[in-house]
């Protein structure tokens, strides 16, 4: 018989192992991803740097992309999920810093979040996001596809980026209309056009000339989008300069929060500066969408 003092224990235990089953990564292309050719040893690696006084995970050598679902909490979840696609320069992802801490910060609102595993490093002869672009269309229709299942409204589906993730939720938002990969199944034949789109510190949406980069299309149909920038991000603000201007020009709701200092590479951690206030303007924004109540 049971002992009355173990049962705490014991739903405990079983509330853990729900949850750890609920994060089991889905393979994207059971049959092998497109254009495949090489076989990848994936590698994690924690020691290459911190920030915020921590370490930051670093996965590379993705060759079979998948997706991880963190479920919102039953008496918080508002219908709502958001793909989340680490940055990392389309070299490596940093993985916790831009991933799974993000998940679970959405979770806390009521969000259910996907995590993207993407395929890095960029693959010889190709754009550098062609691969992760792949991997995000089948992502995006594979959640819409399964959004009974996961208790989601199929309306109500972003993506979000970080850095280079950034650049690959962009493209994601324009190059909804055409596949990228040969269709295999009938997710494939569910649209992968994001709802709404929050890209933090972007990174290669910038051309020459004041222009965008050449594979970045905004129409009219681009969804609301949301951009968090530093001014001291040297290197990239002209990236959400000209895709804010971009957007106004076609009309596309679009919002910008720009701060004085803070850098690049921050993620949710506190590095001392006014920009780690970022998750506040979101969900504000999260409230003008109809997705948060206030």
């Amino acid at each position: 018989m049971m002992k009355a003092w173990m049962l705490p224990l014991c739903v405990g235990l079983i509330l853990s192992v729900k949850s750890m089953a609920q994060e089991v990564p889905v393979l994207l292309f059971p049959g092998g991803a497109p254009g495949e050719t090489t076989s990848f040893i994936e590698r994690a690696d924690s020691e290459g740097g911190r920030t915020g006084g921590e370490s930051v995970l670093r996965i590379t050598n993705v060759g079979e992309p998948t997706i991880t679902i963190y479920p919102a909490p039953e008496e918080l979840s508002n219908g709502s999920a958001m793909l989340v696609c680490p940055g990392g320069g389309y070299n490596i992802l940093a993985y916790d810093l831009e991933g799974d801490e993000v998940c679970e910060w959405l979770n806390e609102i009521g969000i259910t979040a996907v995590l993207l595993k993407y395929r890095v490093p960029r693959r010889e002869g190709l754009e550098k996001h062609a691969a992760p672009l792949q991997d995000a269309q089948r992502a995006m229709s594979y959640i819409r596809a399964h959004a009974e299942e996961y208790n989601i409204n199929p309306n109500s589906i972003g993506v979000m980026g970080f850095s280079a993730g950034a650049h690959l939720s962009a493209m994601l938002s324009n190059t909804f209309e055409t596949r990228t990969y040969p269709a295999s199944d009938a997710i494939d034949k569910i649209s992968c056009r994001p709802d709404f789109c929050l890209l933090v510190y972007p990174a290669y949406l910038d051309g020459e000339k004041f222009q965008l980069a050449p594979e970045l299309k905004v129409t009219a149909d681009t969804p609301p989008t949301m951009l968090i920038q530093t001014e001291d991000d040297k290197s990239y603000i002209n990236s959400s300069l000209f895709y804010y201007y971009a957007l106004k020009e076609a009309g596309v709701p679009a919002w910008m929060h720009l701060y004085s200092s803070g850098g690049h590479g921050y993620g949710l951690r506190d590095t001392g500066s006014p920009v780690n206030a970022w998750p506040v303007r979101v969900e504000d924004w999260f409230v003008e969408l109809g997705i948060l109540e206030e």
